[in-house]
């Protein structure tokens, strides 16, 4: 009952304090032993935000192993729809009984739909890139094109794939289109997934504050929902056209994410 009170604890003979200061009064910790501790403070490597812990001799974030899960999984799936589709089986067959639940055309539909044309949504990327790109140069960034012109690229990648992707499933397109295949993928929701979604990417590094960086995507995530709600409603698209497209640009832009990643790690801004 003696120690109830407000001192401070008082060292007991006997007993030995882990954090005891050393003999020379450097106040560095010592063990109850009297030899060192096997990782002293001052030798941690601090994180990220400046806080003390070790760093693993691991690849940086995301991992390998993680990076190959978000590529695999969306590959996998286009995998799967596509051979659905191909084979018109149980899920090409659901989804067309779905897609006739879902056609409702009216004009609100029609401007969503038509967000993912190529006249709209590359000419957004288009001043993104641009205004990234000269943002980039005045910073004194070396190599300051590169993400702008690798943005560009995958661009120009959607209908290098996409268009043999429609003439070799060959699907035909919803009833309201009448006779016509070449449907699957939908070139409007690739177009649109990596125009928006790309001009994330680059431009996130130049994004400060918790605002705008919430912001900004959430428009883009609205501007692809919307394409999409626009394809199904108008008739345009059948559900899992829009699905497959989602997926085969998922890969292309996590690619497009790990470039600017290590670019912006290795090369850095020399001004803010």
């Amino acid at each position: 009952m003696g120690d109830t009170g407000s001192r401070p604890p008082q060292l007991r003979p006997g007993r030995a304090l882990a954090h005891t200061l050393g003999a020379s009064g450097s106040g560095s910790p010592h063990r109850s032993d009297g030899r060192p501790p096997q990782t002293p403070r001052g030798v941690r490597h601090t994180g990220l935000d400046g806080g003390l812990g070790t760093t693993p001799p691991v690849p940086g974030s995301p991992t390998f192993l993680l990076l190959l899960l978000l590529l695999g999984l969306p590959a996998l799936l286009f995998a799967m729809i596509t051979w659905q589709v191909g084979v018109h089986g149980p899920l090409a067959r659901a989804d067309e009984r779905l897609s006739g639940d879902l056609v409702h055309r009216d004009g609100f539909s029609d401007f969503l739909a038509d967000l993912g044309n190529v006249t709209v949504a590359v000419p957004v990327l288009a001043v993104v890139l641009v205004y990234v790109a000269l943002r980039a140069r005045r910073s004194g960034m070396d190599h300051w094109w590169v993400p702008s012109v690798a943005a560009g690229v995958l661009m120009a990648l959607v209908p290098a794939l996409v268009v043999p992707l429609k003439e070799l499933i060959d699907r035909p397109g919803p009833p309201i289109m009448g006779p016509g295949t070449g449907y699957y993928p939908s070139g409007h929701t690739a177009t649109a997934s990596v125009a928006y979604g790309g001009a994330v990417l680059v431009l996130w590094p130049w994004l400060r504050g918790t605002g705008p960086r919430v912001l900004v995507p959430l428009v883009a995530l609205a501007l692809n929902l919307g394409v999409a709600l626009g394809l199904v409603r108008m008739g345009y698209h059948w559900p899992l056209d829009v699905v497959a497209g989602w997926c085969l640009c998922a890969v292309l832009l996590l690619s497009l994410h790990q470039l600017v990643h290590q670019f912006v790690g290795r090369h850095g801004r020399r001004s803010p």
